[in-house]
């Protein structure tokens, strides 16, 4: 099981986000921005940012660092680490599944990811069988894009999706994101898109516009 940071706002939690760092952040890179949302209207909500293992990057010279999967080259989509994805894929449905244990409903169960792991958010909610909430990709791309169709479940054949993406992007470029929300509409999801003119990174218009979406997807 991954390592985890956990928090909680109120007891007994009945809703649930799994909140997925980018290359070499780690679980709290994020809570300060989870931190922005208001979701009070849904009750307690349980924040869960797990750690990504750590792993020799090849793109950043070999070094070592948490990554969700090795990344080769620049052009992220061509000798995919379909091993490192699929594995990190397997670690995060398990996440899904301890929430279930823990008696909050698949249906509401929301994973969101920033870069890599907008790519893991996106690869592990298509492929869960049990329908969830919704899925969140931010400044990313959707990772085995070939094999979607053939490997999606059925229960999520119709899962609500989040994307936003910066105009200013040079890390994963504004054509990854858009080529992988044409994707996913070919497939039949009902993708919310919003770009906003930011490099790689999270604006307060995104957080706002997110906000507004999960609410409407979890109340």
């Amino acid at each position: 099981m991954l390592e985890t940071h956990v928090i909680e706002t109120g007891p007994q939690p009945r809703t649930t986000l799994i909140v997925l760092h980018g290359l070499g952040a780690d679980g709290h890179d994020f809570v300060p921005i989870c931190g922005e949302l208001d979701l009070t209207a849904l009750g307690a909500v349980r924040y869960v940012f797990p750690h990504a293992p750590e792993r020799p990057v090849t793109i950043n010279n070999g070094h070592v660092m948490r990554a969700w999967y090795d990344i080769v080259g620049t052009d992220l989509t061509r000798r995919e680490d379909e091993a490192g994805l699929r594995e990190s894929q397997q670690q995060i449905a398990a996440l899904i599944d301890r929430e279930r244990e823990r008696g909050v409903p698949a249906e509401r169960i929301v994973v969101m990811g920033f870069s890599q792991g907008c790519a893991m958010a996106l690869m592990t909610a298509l492929r869960y069988p049990e329908r969830l909430g919704g899925v969140v990709g931010l400044s990313g791309y959707l990772p085995l894009a070939a094999t979607t169709a053939a490997e999606r479940s059925a229960a999520n054949a119709t899962l609500p999706v989040f994307l936003a993406h910066g105009t200013q992007d040079p890390v994963v470029v504004p054509a990854r994101g858009t080529a992988s929300r044409d994707a996913l509409l070919a497939l039949g999801y009902a993708v919310e898109w919003h770009d906003y003119p930011m490099p790689h990174s999270v604006c307060m218009a995104e957080i706002q516009d997110l906000n507004a979406w999960l609410l409407k997807q979890l109340a």
